[in-house]
């Protein structure tokens, strides 16, 4: 798809027409609103080339490719063009810019479920690892970008990104605010290709950072759409582990939604372009917890292996810093989790608890997941006394530092403390969930 250098051209070769074909596709749709179109070879040949097509045209071509009208805005020719399903981006020319504006544009998205589907993303995952290199050019626009602006922006979003889960509630805005500036300096600037490396790095940074976010609140269309865009930014430098890292989110929040086709072929196509062993054990995790899912015990177990054995390869290497906080402790609970979806209840039990002992104090949005899944283990033991103590630990800690997730895999227990009324602290922890 690198070979083309113009959206409408990628647009045209993905419905399978040629120039002819498309302008012959236009003159029809401008005949059924009983106007007349002079779209011809040359004329789309002009467009491919730069030439901006009138409103009126481009609601013919939209009409041509088997788009919507409400896609078509004339003032952003020829992005718009890349938009796919669900405003899923489609790798190709120029398509950074699209799909960061296409993020900024879902920021006031509430729907709690996700909309994209899993072809489309499957779709994704597919085309970003097959895949060429990309040449980031310099960039000649209307305003010089200088290095000491990016510094800037750079030492900024480091500290918005590591600010405690309890604070981040207030940081959307500035997010939203640095992503957009970002985008414009992308779009608008004059910069060299190290600064183009540099605005690229950022851009991947500050979307991903703003789709958990939004995850972690449940708004799953908006998150998807910041972790596309973080997919084509990480495309465009070149960062092969990067591009995989937004791929593992994305299959992660698919597996969240119950969505375990999906999250098994994105992470299927994320694990052949990863470098990094770390980076490499990380999705082969997540790949475990997908299939354990669906029930493929012999497929889990080997994921599983290979995580560890890559996890163990990793330690003379330094960990890439989108997955430097991962490791034993990760490995340990993950792994317990898919083995409690594959009935193996002791084993998950003792794993679960002591990957929570690995865990540094610092994590505590993690530690609350991991409680949550002790306490899940301990209904699974029969233990609802002492499941019910963990389960109300993990939704205070919830609550206290703002993690809807968490909260929400906590209340994803309460039909089965439900069960076991009389149970010792039972009662009080229903009435905890309750309030």
């Amino acid at each position: 798809m690198d070979q083309f250098t113009h959206p409408l051209a990628y647009a045209r070769w993905q419905h399978g027409l040629t120039g002819p074909e498309l302008a012959a596709e236009v003159r029809s749709a401008a005949a059924r609103r009983g106007l007349r179109s002079g779209a011809d070879k040359q004329r789309v040949r002009k467009w491919e080339r730069g030439a901006v097509p009138e409103a009126d045209t481009q609601y013919d071509i939209a009409e041509a490719l088997g788009m919507p009208a409400t896609a078509v805005d004339p003032a952003n020719w020829p992005n718009w063009l890349l938009a796919g399903d669900a405003g899923i981006v489609p790798l190709g020319p120029s398509s950074t810019v699209p799909a960061l504006r296409e993020a900024l544009t879902s920021t006031m998205d509430r729907r709690a479920f996700l909309s994209a589907s899993g072809t489309a993303l499957t779709g994704l995952a597919a085309a970003w690892a097959g895949s060429g290199a990309v040449a980031l050019p310099s960039v000649k626009g209307d305003t010089n970008v200088g290095g000491e602006l990016v510094t800037l922006l750079e030492d900024s979003t480091r500290r918005l990104s590591s600010i405690a889960t309890e604070q981040r509630q207030h940081l959307t805005a500035l997010l939203d605010g640095h992503l957009a500036t970002v985008t414009d300096l992308i779009q608008h600037g004059r910069y060299d290709k190290q600064t183009g490396q540099r605005l690229h790095h950022l851009a991947t940074s500050l979307a991903q950072t703003a789709a958990w976010h939004r995850f972690d609140r449940g708004q799953h269309t908006a998150a998807t759409k910041h972790w596309v865009a973080a997919l084509h930014s990480a495309h465009t430098t070149g960062d092969r582990d990067m591009g995989a890292a937004m791929l593992g989110d994305l299959a992660y929040q698919a597996a969240w939604c119950k969505d375990h086709p999906t999250a098994v072929g994105i992470l299927t196509h994320a694990i052949t372009r990863t470098d990094h062993p770390a980076a490499r054990s990380l999705l082969h995790l997540r790949l475990a917890r997908a299939l354990a899912a669906q029930g493929d015990e012999r497929e889990t177990r080997r994921a599983l292996t290979t995580a560890e054995r890559l996890l163990a390869a990793s330690t003379t290497r330094a960990l890439p810093a989108w997955c430097c906080w991962y490791g034993e402790a990760d490995l340990a609970v993950d792994t317990g989790q898919a083995l409690l979806d594959l009935g193996d209840t002791a084993r998950a039990h003792q794993l679960i608890a002591e990957g929570r002992a690995l865990l540094p104090p610092e994590r505590d949005k993690t530690n609350g997941v991991f409680l949550a899944y002790q306490a899940k283990s301990h209904l699974e033991l029969k233990e609802p006394e002492i499941a019910a103590r963990t389960a109300g630990e993990a939704l205070r800690l919830a609550r206290r530092i703002g993690a809807p997730r968490c909260e929400a895999l906590v209340q994803d227990l309460v039909p089965a403390f439900r069960q076991v009324p009389s149970a010792e602290g039972v009662e009080e922890f229903l009435a905890l969930a309750a309030g």
